[in-house]
């Protein structure tokens, strides 16, 4: 998998997350930081810490660092699918 299609795919489970209920297009700049770091983080809990963050910064509304954690999982899962760790 290239890194294209992983993003596309990082992406794409953002969207259907909706952790406030604003809908898919709610996200966008939300989505490009999370992405993004994605690419820099591979500790789980260290993404989910930074999920929260980006999340919480635009929204001034907080999330249980147990969905972010499962988030992250999930997000983690695709980068490592697309480096061929699994």
């Amino acid at each position: 998998m290239q890194t294209i299609e992983m993003n596309k795919k990082a992406v794409a489970l953002l969207q259907q997350w909706d952790p406030f209920a604003v809908g898919p297009k709610g996200y966008e700049l939300e989505i490009v930081d999370v992405v993004a770091d994605l690419h820099r983080l591979d500790h789980p809990t260290d993404l989910a810490k930074r999920i929260r963050e980006i999340y919480e910064h635009s929204y001034e509304l907080w999330i249980p660092i147990e969905n972010c954690v499962q988030i992250s999982y999930k997000l983690l899962a695709i980068k490592y699918e697309a480096k061929c760790i699994v």
